[in-house]
C-alpha cells in the first residue's frame, strides 16, 4: 500500500489545520480543509493563509486533483473557491451537505439564489465512494453527528477525520449545532476505531490542554483507542452521549460561526452582492 506525504499548515488565529496530501510517486496533491482569513470586526478577509498553501503547491511543483472539505465548518472560512481559481482541481464534501444548506438556508434567509442541491460543488461524496490522488487511492467514512454532512478521508495510512476527533487528552467534538447528535457521534467514532490501530489520524483543530502546552495535529488509531478521554476502550455509548450532552450545554458558540456557516455552506463563495454592489453576511438576532 502507497501511503501518501502529508504536509499540514496551522492558522493559529481559528486553531484549524489544513494539509496538502501527497502521492510520493507523482506530483499529484490533494488540500484538506483551507483557511480563509477573516477579521470579523472590521468585515475583511485576506488570502494569506491560501498563500502559504499556493506557495507550498507551487514551489513543489504539484498539481492538485482534489480540493476537500470534510464538513460544513463553524470556525472557519474555507479559501477553496481562491485555491481552485489559483491551482485547479475538483472540490469535494460529503453527499448530506443538502441538509446542512436546508437547514442553514433557512436560518439565514438566503434568497432563491442560493441551491439547496449541494450544486455549488464538484461531488458529492457518500460512504464507500473512492477518489484518486495519483496513484494514491481514498476512500471516504460517513462520520456524522458533530453536522450531518461529516467524512473521514482515509488515504493509505492516513485518516483525516475533521472534527470528528481531537487529541486524546482533549477528547471529541460537540453535537449541539443544527443537525448534530452525541449518539450518531459516538457510533461514527466507531468506525474511524475500527481502523488498523497504526493509522495515523490528522485532526482539524487543537486548543493544547492545561497539562499541554504546544499544538499537534497527528495521533494514531491506537492512541485514540487507549487514551481519548471521551471515547476510549470501556466507555459506553450512554455514557458518551451524557457525557457530550452535559458539556455541550456549558459552550458558548464559536466566534466565527455566523459568517462561517453562510460562507461554507456555499462551498466557500460569500453570498451575492446586493444592489448597491456590496456584499453583506447577516446575523440574525437570538435565532441561536
Amino acid at each position: 500500500m502507497t501511503n501518501p506525504i502529508v504536509t499540514h499548515f496551522f492558522d493559529e488565529p481559528t486553531n484549524t489545520f489544513s494539509y496538502v496530501v501527497r502521492d510520493p510517486d507523482s506530483k499529484t496533491c490533494a488540500i484538506l480543509d483551507s483557511v480563509l482569513d477573516f477579521d470579523y470586526a472590521a468585515g475583511r478577509t485576506d488570502v494569506r493563509s491560501a498563500d502559504e498553501i499556493i506557495a507550498f503547491v507551487q514551489v513543489n511543483e504539484l498539481e492538485v486533483a482534489w480540493i476537500l472539505e470534510t464538513h460544513v465548518h463553524a470556525d472557519h472560512l474555507s479559501a477553496a473557491p481562491y485555491l481552485h481559481e489559483k491551482l485547479g482541481g475538483k472540490t469535494g464534501i460529503g453527499a448530506r451537505i443538502v441538509e446542512v444548506q436546508e437547514i442553514f438556508g433557512k436560518a439565514f434567509n438566503a434568497g432563491t439564489e442560493f441551491a439547496r442541491d449541494g450544486s455549488q460543488f464538484d461531488r458529492l461524496l457518500e460512504e464507500g465512494d473512492t477518489f484518486s490522488i495519483g496513484n494514491l487511492e481514498g476512500y471516504v467514512l460517513h462520520t456524522p453527528g458533530h453536522t450531518p454532512a461529516c467524512l473521514t478521508y482515509v488515504i493509505g495510512d492516513a485518516a483525516f477525520v475533521g472534527d470528528t476527533l481531537f487529541m486524546p487528552d482533549y477528547g471529541t467534538a460537540r453535537c449541539d449545532f443544527p443537525g448534530g447528535d452525541a449518539r450518531t457521534l459516538f457510533r461514527s467514532i466507531q468506525k474511524v476505531l475500527a481502523l488498523p490501530p497504526d493509522t495515523r489520524v490528522f485532526l482539524c483543530h487543537d486548543y493544547k490542554t492545561p497539562e499541554r502546552n504546544e499544538y499537534r495535529h497527528e495521533t494514531t488509531v491506537a492512541e485514540q483507542r487507549k487514551h481519548n478521554v471521551h471515547v476510549h476502550e470501556g466507555i459506553s455509548e450512554e455514557a458518551f452521549v451524557k457525557m457530550r450532552t452535559e458539556r455541550d450545554a456549558t459552550l458558548d458558540m464559536p466566534r466565527l460561526i455566523l459568517p462561517s456557516v453562510q460562507v461554507n455552506m456555499r462551498a466557500g463563495h460569500l453570498p451575492p452582492a446586493e444592489d448597491n454592489g456590496q456584499v453583506y453576511l447577516k446575523v440574525p438576532i437570538n435565532k441561536f
